[in-house]
């Protein structure tokens, strides 16, 4: 009987530690499919010779001939109360004057600088090897070669052969967070995996050249950045980790006409593509982020704020003289929501927002400061949004943080994480961060110089206006010519002339052509000797610019034509 006892005691316990064990590593195992992490994050800042100033964007409008005494009161506007500031980032063949002629190398490189920028620092960061990656998304919405861009970044980083790739396009600016519901469902059914995402936006070739208001907005609006994004849904990195996913809700108005056209890829009447931005913007933006709240507020906030919201609504509902936007009678979603991440897809968007959750200037100052100092970089904004609360120290341990986007299609979607640890780094944000916040958002450059557009006629001279660069009188540099000139300025022929029956001058082939002294000219010189006489110099410029704009727009003629 006593040996018994002594078995039954020896066994009682070591059952109840294996079945302690093996409880403990089915919730490992369940934790692991549910958990998403955010181990590290980078977003791209361009280098300054990419930076788009007040005298730069003027040059900008001025090359696009389309435009006339309206547009420029319009565009001059819709920038001083855009809320974007002079220090955002354009892509190389725009700030170049090459937005109407744009290559497939330009669009390559553009999109090569970051993602080379951001993943370099990414894996340096994190001490992890990029053969390490098990999953790789992409998102850029209006650019696409083969190989793929995904193909690229294996190709450079020489990732394993079995890495799970995503490539997603036309997703517009709330792709990001489709990107992270997408990793979040493949850890669902992959325990123990690393994934990538990878968020940008290719400017170059989709810059608008025409004169629809409507799509000169986007011009306006759009900048060129990127970010890149490290997850996991391993436990054992979670002491590591800066944020956890706790829920994520999309919301898709498509099926409505109204909603589905406000944003929208398509030609101008001149046959220029470029981005439509309706007037049906704001509500269809409205509608689709009330419908995704009502999903997403009884995932995130208590209890006992949800029953005190059903109980003052019906309260006010009988009484009479009663507003339903009564003060106190809709949601508080303070009460589950520390940090309000939105997207700066421009200033009306922010301030609808704003308007229907009844928030305060500071909750709203990180994505206004974001959209000042780096404009709308579409499907990435939110992460600079991020870092400009992680800079500012505003993340704490135990913080909750919601994230807003919007994009087209039309598309509302939201997520719910939770900060892990305490975050100070200044990320992207360090150069600047010291003068921020501003006061006064409104690009009063813009006004002070450019003021006169206002008070502006049809007579008046645009290029003289904007840009005192394009007169012929302040171009001083010299140039010295492999051959010697037809006709000399010291009155005398370096090479015989011959007059041909359509009255053209040749040089003859057996005059020696080169002298030892090569001609020092100006280049008003010699755009004097070509044009047979001086001309006045506003309307040599405007004959020069005129003929490059004709071969620009032939070229385009040509290739709708093919």
């Amino acid at each position: 009987m006593e040996n018994r006892v002594m078995i039954i005691l020896f066994v009682i316990p070591f059952v109840f530690s294996l079945v302690s064990l093996l409880w403990k590593k089915l919730i490992q195992k369940w934790r692991s499919g549910q958990a998403c992490y955010i181990l590290e994050y980078e977003c791209f800042k361009p280098a300054d010779d990419r930076k788009l100033d007040t005298d730069l964007c003027g040059n900008l409008v001025l090359r696009n001939r389309t435009l006339g005494l309206e547009e420029y009161r319009f565009i001059l506007k819709t920038i001083v109360s855009s809320g974007i500031g002079e220090e955002t980032y354009g892509p190389r063949n725009v700030i170049e004057g090459r937005e109407n002629t744009s290559t497939l190398h330009d669009s390559l490189s553009e999109v090569e600088e970051f993602f080379c920028d951001t993943l370099d620092k990414i894996f340096a960061k994190s001490n992890v090897s990029p053969r390490d990656i098990d999953i790789l998304v992409v998102n850029l919405s209006i650019f696409v070669t083969s190989p793929s861009i995904t193909a690229r970044i294996i190709n450079r980083y020489k990732m394993r052969e079995d890495i799970q790739v995503f490539n997603l396009s036309g997703m517009g600016c709330s792709a990001g967070l489709i990107s992270i519901h997408l990793v979040q469902n493949i850890f669902k059914v992959r325990m123990q995996r690393l994934a990538i995402v990878v968020a940008t936006e290719c400017i170059g070739p989709n810059w608008y050249s025409g004169n629809d208001k409507s799509m000169i907005l986007a011009n306006n609006l759009f900048r060129s950045g990127g970010c890149a994004i490290l997850l996991s849904n391993d436990p054992s990195l979670r002491h590591k980790a800066m944020f956890e996913l706790k829920c994520l809700v999309r919301t898709h108005l498509g099926s409505s006409d109204e909603a589905y056209e406000c944003v929208m890829q398509k030609e101008d009447e001149l046959g220029i593509t470029g981005f439509h931005l309706g007037k049906n913007l704001p509500k269809a933006a409205t509608r689709a982020f009330i419908k995704n709240l009502t999903v997403l507020a009884p995932k995130i906030l208590p209890i006992r704020e949800l029953i005190r919201y059903v109980l003052v609504s019906n309260l006010l509902r009988y009484m009479k003289n009663s507003s339903p936007k009564q003060s106190g009678s809709g949601v508080n979603f303070k009460t589950g929501v520390d940090h309000f991440c939105l997207h700066p897809g421009g200033k009306a968007v922010i301030e609808g927002v704003e308007k229907n959750l009844g928030l305060s200037e500071y909750d709203f100052e990180p994505s206004r400061m974001t959209l000042h100092r780096f404009g709308n970089t579409s499907s990435s904004s939110l992460w600079y949004v991020l870092g400009y609360m992680q800079a500012k120290k505003r993340l704490k341990k135990g913080d909750r943080i919601l994230m807003i986007s919007f994009g087209s299609g039309f598309k509302c979607n939201s997520c719910h994480w939770e900060v892990l640890r305490d975050l100070n780094d200044a990320n992207v944000w360090k150069d600047c961060i010291a003068s921020y916040p501003l006061s006064n958002l409104r690009n009063n450059t813009f006004m002070e110089k450019y003021s006169w557009i206002i008070e502006a006629d049809q007579n008046t001279n645009m290029s003289a206006k904007f840009s005192q660069t394009l007169q012929i009188s302040d171009l001083k540099d010299y140039i010295a010519p492999s051959q010697a000139c037809i006709v000399s300025l010291n009155g005398t022929t370096t090479a015989k002339k011959q007059e041909t029956s359509q009255n053209q001058v040749v040089i003859a082939p057996s005059v020696k052509q080169l002298d030892t002294k090569p001609v020092k000219i100006s280049l008003k010189d010699c755009l004097e000797c070509k044009y047979g006489g001086y001309k006045d110099e506003k309307k040599m410029v405007n004959e020069a610019d005129g003929a490059a704009v004709d071969r620009r727009r032939m070229k385009v003629e040509l290739s709708y034509r093919r």
